[in-house]
């Protein structure tokens, strides 16, 4: 059912003014109507800022009653399209940017209860200000805030140690379509009562609600940390070396990164700046850390891993981080990937997963069959300890990926094929928003889908919570 929305116009804004403070209210700026791709371009409307969950309670309750659409906004990083209206009806853009506070800390529960609005670097900070680490990291974390990473359940280069966004939360504050507020900020680790609201708005992409706040688990920081680069022979050559690094150190086993070689060749082309490691790139590395516990060699520990690699014949080289320095700049190459495939601009970018198993024949079936679609570059790297690929496709040197628009939706499907054919997921940690949408009805299990709608029609039966985002209407 598509529900039939009212502008966020003058007379609505007008509405808000009359109830809100000054600075609360302002219209909309270019950085609130775009995304970081450029695939989307939003509708102005009115932006709200406001400083409490009353506050945001009042706004929510308002467009409802105006039957207006509200955009819930975090750090504006998201990859498809959720934080942009795109039906050209202008919306209540909903801000949490003033939300950024630290509320409670208990460093003995390992607990830090933040606002919605706090960006993850801080709420990593304010672990750390207590000897606690907060294990949720991606590339944009100084500009993402931590209820976007919760309502799109990001995932990052700590999951297969710590698990995604949602294995990090114990509670939250939420604002219900009907303006009701949810006062979930548990600390409980058990609460057997019911349905768990919690697991129901993380990942909902802002479309049965919005978090205000939430009560985030910390951790003992590790008392050693070990980084270094391996070159291994294959993806399956990677697979087995994982193995054998959780054989070796079990759950110490904090990051697990598979880098292409396509990847060094980007930063070489868009950013020199970026010290590399390799003279020559390998065709295939991986970037593994180790979290150790006190007394813990972690210089010894991943020189027995590499020679019981290099014994096995899975890493013919690779370098050990022998300082804090040289650490950061290894990961400094694998956090700036990203940025360099924007620069060259992608064709058609993926956020894949697949089960582990699967990874070596999804990386070669996936070469082959966009061969037969023409002569492309392909950027694979990801979280390969969890089976999670952001595979991309870009035009070779001296071409643009406006030459080939006209084939996107095709490459698009040809990868999504396959991730379904070999049991996977067309979204791993980006989420739905709005360029997933037909993707997910497409391959979406039915049932499943039957009941999100249901959810959604139960808690939204206007249609006014990021109308367009996850489920159509």
């Amino acid at each position: 059912m598509t529900h039939k929305l009212n502008p966020a116009d003058t007379a609505f804004a007008d509405t808000l003014r009359a109830t809100f403070p000054d600075g609360t209210l302002d219209e909309a700026s270019a950085r609130y109507l775009e995304e970081p791709r450029g695939r989307y371009a939003g509708a102005t409307g009115v932006l709200a800022k406001p400083r409490n969950v009353e506050e945001v309670a009042t706004l929510i309750r308002m467009a409802g009653e105006a039957r207006v659409g509200v955009i819930p906004y975090g750090g504006g990083t998201g990859l498809v399209g959720g934080q942009v209206a795109t039906d050209g009806v202008p919306p209540l853009i909903l801000s949490l940017e003033r939300m950024n506070k630290i509320r409670a800390v208990y460093p003995d529960e390992n607990v830090l209860v933040v606002e919605a609005g706090m960006i993850l670097a801080d709420v990593q900070q304010a672990a750390e200000d207590v000897d606690r680490l907060f294990p949720l990291s991606l590339a944009a974390q100084g500009t993402a805030r931590i209820g976007g990473n919760l309502a799109t359940n990001a995932g990052g280069t700590g999951v297969l140690r710590y698990g995604n966004a949602r294995d990090l939360c114990l509670g939250l504050e939420a604002v219900l379509p009907d303006g009701q507020i949810w006062h979930g900020l548990s600390r409980l680790r058990k609460n057997n009562t019911g349905y768990d609201l919690r697991h129901l708005l993380i990942g909902a992409e802002g479309t049965l609600g919005v978090i205000t706040a939430a009560a985030l688990k910390l951790f003992a920081r590790p008392a050693q940390t070990g980084t270094a680069l391996l070159v291994v022979q294959s993806p399956e050559a990677a697979l087995k070396l994982l193995s054998m690094a959780r054989g070796l150190f079990g759950e110490m086993v904090s990051a697990f990164e598979l880098i292409h070689r396509q990847g060094f060749d980007f930063l070489t082309e868009t950013m020199p700046d970026v010290r590399q490691p390799f003279e020559t790139p390998p065709e295939w590395c991986v970037l593994i850390e180790l979290g150790l516990a006190e007394g813990m060699d972690p210089q010894g520990a991943l020189e027995t891993l590499f020679e019981n690699a290099l014994e096995a014949e899975l890493v013919p080289d690779g370098l050990i981080a022998q300082s804090a320095s040289q650490a950061t700049d290894f990961w400094t190459i694998r956090e700036s990937i990203p940025e360099g495939n924007r620069r060259v601009g992608a064709v058609s970018s993926h956020d894949i997963s697949v089960p582990l198993g699967a990874i070596p024949e999804f990386i070669a079936q996936g070469g082959a069959r966009l061969a037969k679609m023409g002569d492309f570059r392909i950027n694979c790297f990801g979280h390969v300890g969890d089976g999670n690929l952001h595979y991309n496709v870009f035009p070779q040197v001296g071409r643009s990926r406006a030459d080939h628009e006209n084939q996107r939706e095709a490459i698009k499907t040809c990868v999504h094929d396959l991730t379904h054919e070999l049991g996977g997921s067309i979204s791993a940690e980006h989420g739905v928003g709005r360029l997933k949408v037909a993707d997910l009805e497409k391959y979406g299990d039915p049932a499943k889908l039957s009941a999100m709608r249901a959810i959604k029609a139960g808690l939204d039966p206007l249609g006014i919570m990021n109308p367009g985002a996850v489920i159509r209407g």
